[in-house]
C-alpha cells in the first residue's frame, strides 16, 4: 500500500506570517501613538499677529489652538496665563505659539518707544519687527549742511511704520520704534539738534 507524506511548509512561507504579523503590531501602535498625542494636546496661546518688543497684551492678539507640546506644555502660554499689563519681551511672530519667556511685567521693561523721521525714506522690506539701526547726520553750518552719518542707536525694533501726512510726506518717512530707555536721551538731543536721521536694517551699511 502505497504512503503519502504531508509536504513540508516552506520557510519563507513562514517568514512572511511573521512580517505580516509585526506590521499589523506597528499599525495598532502607530494608531495608538497619535491618539495618545491628541488626548495629550492642550490649548495654547498663537500670536494672529506680529508683536513688537514692549507691545501691551490684549486678548485681541491671540487665539487659541489645542498643541500637543508633551513635556514642554509648561514652557507654554495657555488663554488664562497672561495677567493684566503684560507686555512682549521680545518680538512674537505672526503664527508663533507663545512660550512664557515672551511676557513680562510692564513695571520690569526696560524699553519704551519713540517716534524718529528718517530723512531719506526706508529701504524695501522694514517692517513692524524689524531689527534696524538709526544713524544721524549731525548738523553743520547752521543747518545749512551735515556731518558724515554715523550710528545713534543700534539693534532697535520697528514697533510700527507711520504714514506722515502734510509737510511731513514730503519730508520723510516716521517710524514708532522700540529702544532702551537708556538710549532715549541721545535720540531726543539729535532729533532737537536738528541731525538728519536714517534707517538701515541692522547689520548693513555697519
Amino acid at each position: 500500500m502505497a504512503s503519502f507524506s504531508v509536504p513540508r511548509r516552506a520557510f519563507w512561507g513562514d517568514v512572511r506570517f511573521l512580517v505580516g504579523i509585526a506590521l499589523v503590531a506597528l499599525s495598532i501602535a502607530g494608531v495608538w501613538l497619535i491618539v495618545s498625542a491628541f488626548d495629550d494636546a492642550v490649548p495654547t496661546l498663537q500670536a494672529t499677529r506680529t508683536i513688537t518688543q514692549g507691545e501691551v497684551l490684549t486678548s485681541n492678539d491671540f487665539q487659541v489652538v489645542d498643541v500637543g507640546l508633551g513635556s514642554l506644555a509648561d514652557d507654554y502660554l495657555g488663554p488664562d496665563d497672561i495677567p493684566t499689563g503684560s507686555i512682549a519681551s521680545r518680538t512674537l511672530e505672526s503664527g508663533e505659539l507663545v512660550p512664557s519667556s515672551a511676557v513680562t511685567d510692564a513695571d520690569r521693561s526696560r524699553s519704551t518707544t519713540i517716534v524718529i523721521q528718517s530723512s531719506t525714506g526706508i529701504p524695501e522690506g522694514v517692517e513692524a519687527g524689524t531689527v534696524v539701526e538709526v544713524w544721524q547726520a549731525p548738523p553743520l553750518d547752521e543747518g545749512r549742511s551735515f556731518d558724515v552719518p554715523r550710528i545713534l542707536v543700534a539693534d532697535v525694533i520697528v514697533h510700527d511704520v507711520l504714514d506722515a501726512e502734510g509737510v511731513l510726506a514730503d519730508t520723510g518717512t516716521q517710524l514708532e520704534i522700540v529702544i532702551d530707555r537708556a538710549d532715549v536721551a541721545d535720540v531726543l538731543a539729535a532729533i532737537t539738534g536738528g541731525a538728519a536721521l536714517s534707517v538701515v536694517p541692522a547689520g548693513v551699511g555697519s
